[in-house]
Parts: structure tokens; sequence; C-alpha cells
């Protein structure tokens, strides 16, 4: 499986209410995840923020994957996505967000989302 496939894989099963089993299944013990928001190292403390994160969610109302594309070689899947949720306090939110994964040894290592705030 290729790792744009992979990437792929990751989202369809974050469409079935999977995002921590992908999680688990993807992403290395030495991940690195950044955003606007900040960075957050190691794979415990990524999944307690992913964790917060599902917990914020009162209902998930649509993930689009618009695009991914892959540079095999180097092991970089860049991929834009957009999704609609409400989250717990009522706040209905449409979110985008383009995302740079770089993979070594069939896992993710570092992926850096570049979103503008709502």
């Amino acid at each position: 499986m290729t790792l744009k496939e992979k990437t792929q894989e990751i989202y369809n099963m974050l469409g079935q209410g999977q995002l921590l089993e992908a999680f688990d299944k993807y992403y290395s013990e030495d991940i690195v995840m950044t955003e606007p928001m900040g960075t957050r190292e190691g794979k415990v403390a990524c999944r307690e923020y992913e964790e917060q994160f599902l917990n914020s969610i009162q209902e998930f109302h649509n993930l689009e994957v618009k695009a991914i594309t892959s540079d095999e070689e180097a092991g970089v899947v860049i991929h834009e996505t957009a999704m609609e949720v409400t989250f717990k306090d009522g706040n209905r939110v449409q979110m985008e967000q383009t995302g740079v994964q770089r993979w070594k040894d069939e896992q993710i290592v570092h992926e850096r989302f570049y979103y503008s705030g709502n």
C-alpha cells in the first residue's frame, strides 16, 4: 500500500468514527504534530490531544477529503480536508485544513496542519 493510500485509509477510518484507531495504527511513538495553536511531541501527548478534541464534539456532520498527493520517495503526503462539526457548546463550525505528513518506516513521524481560525 502506498503512503497516499494509507492516508486515504486514515480518512476513511475517521469517517467511520475511528480516529483513535487510525492514530494508533499509523502514528509513530515519536510523532511530532504541529499546528497554529502549538506543537505536541510523542504519541501519548498527541493522542491525549486527539481525545480532548473528540470529547469536545457533539456531532460530526461531514468529512470531505478534497485532495491527497504524495512524493513516495521522499515519504511526504499532503492532504486537504474539510469537516463540519457541532461542538458540545452548540457551536456548529466548518473547518478546512491542509496537512503535511512525513512518513518513516510505515508510520507518520511528523504532521503539520495549516488552517485559519474561524
